[in-house]
């Protein structure tokens, strides 16, 4: 049986605790500063802003952050396996964030065109994109030097390897400065050699014969399939099928057996030549809005950075499954006629990347000295 005198202490006790609860809640924080002169502010004080358990006769609840949701749009067709490509990426980082940041993607158009997600991006009418970078070749050339630049003896992967570690990622973001885009940008997956393309009619065996050939390719290619005289058109992957069909175009390169397969060109045109140095180092370039990354925290971050390293992995294991099935498809199938690209137009396009990067060179300066 408790003492008296026990009893009396606890009392005390009690009223003691009462008083001091009384003197916090008056004394620290209103209740529109989250003090303890509000309940929630006394809830929080006391256990913390995450926990959901009631205490001292409180109500429960749960304080929780809404996660950062960024839309980033692909410059691809919905069909194209580069949006898989886009999703392995997207897929690293939502499940990296766990909750705490997602990535929505949507498919070429669904905001802008896809030529325009650059600028989309650095206003902010998009937060992110997926494209390459010779998709804002109209606004420098120079951004053809980061995937799809003049021949140098480098495959795709040793130019990424150049951008990760030799000092083009730095050249690169001076460039975005120099041009006032509002843009952090991240590179991925080093693709193979682009074929030289499709042709309606017999294919060219002699590089005379490219001559007059309207042709849709993108960048610096553009600039080299000119300069071997054919008929230059640069569109993006949606709208080469039906260029075709309406004669607009000859003949044209787009990626990979598997992306040319699913835009259909196998219905157009049975002519499909491999090997060609107009596009033999290519990468994805996934963009930020500068201003969005740049006010994330650290770690989030860090996974944004390295999800892109992840996927580059990835994209290429992808990419191995596919495009030779595809080929293989486009052959049995499809029974369309593939044949390499003439060692003679091979030497015409090293030849003619000689001409256009003199030319270059004395257009603009970054092309020398990177400033």
């Amino acid at each position: 049986m408790q003492k008296k005198s026990d009893r009396k202490k606890a009392k005390t006790s009690s009223k003691n605790e009462l008083k001091n609860l009384k003197r916090l809640s008056l004394n620290e924080g209103s209740p529109k500063e989250g003090g303890l002169g509000s309940r929630r502010g006394l809830f929080k004080k006391a256990i913390g802003v995450t926990a959901a358990v009631p205490i001292l006769g409180y109500p429960m609840f749960s304080i929780a952050k809404s996660p950062v949701v960024l839309k980033m749009q692909g410059a691809w067709g919905s069909k194209d396996i580069f949006n898989e490509y886009a999703q392995e990426y997207v897929d690293r980082v939502n499940q990296m964030a766990k909750g705490r940041l997602r990535i929505d993607f949507l498919y070429a158009g669904a905001v802008v065109k896809p030529f325009e997600i650059t600028d989309a991006v650095s206003k902010g009418v998009l937060d992110a994109g997926h494209q390459v970078p010779v998709y804002w070749y109209g606004k420098s050339k120079v951004a053809s030097l980061f995937g799809s630049g003049p021949i140098n003896g480098a495959n795709s992967e040793q130019m990424l390897g150049w951008i990760m570690r030799g000092g083009g990622y730095e050249l690169y973001e001076r460039l975005l400065k120099k041009l006032n885009l509002n843009i952090k940008g991240f590179f991925s997956f080093p693709m193979p050699t682009q074929p030289l393309g499709w042709f309606k009619k017999t294919p060219p065996k002699a590089k005379d014969q490219l001559k007059g050939i309207k042709y849709r390719t993108v960048g610096l290619a553009a600039d080299l399939m000119q300069e071997l005289g054919m008929k230059v058109t640069q569109l993006p992957g949606g709208e080469i099928i039906p260029a075709m069909e309406r004669g607009v175009l000859d003949a044209f390169e787009y990626n990979n057996p598997t992306s040319d397969r699913r835009l259909g060109a196998q219905d157009v045109c049975k002519n499909y030549l491999l090997g060609s140095f107009h596009q033999a180092m290519e990468f994805f370039e996934i963009l930020f809005n500068k201003t969005k990354y740049d006010a994330l925290s650290d770690d989030l971050k860090a996974i944004l950075r390295y999800a892109a390293e992840a996927a580059s992995a990835s994209n290429t294991w992808t990419a191995q499954k596919n495009y030779s099935k595809d080929l293989q498809a486009l052959i049995i199938k499809d029974k369309v006629r593939v044949s390499r690209t003439p060692k003679e137009i091979f030497a015409a396009q090293l030849e003619a990347w000689d001409k256009v990067t003199a030319r270059l060179e004395k257009e603009d300066p970054f092309f020398q000295r990177g400033s």
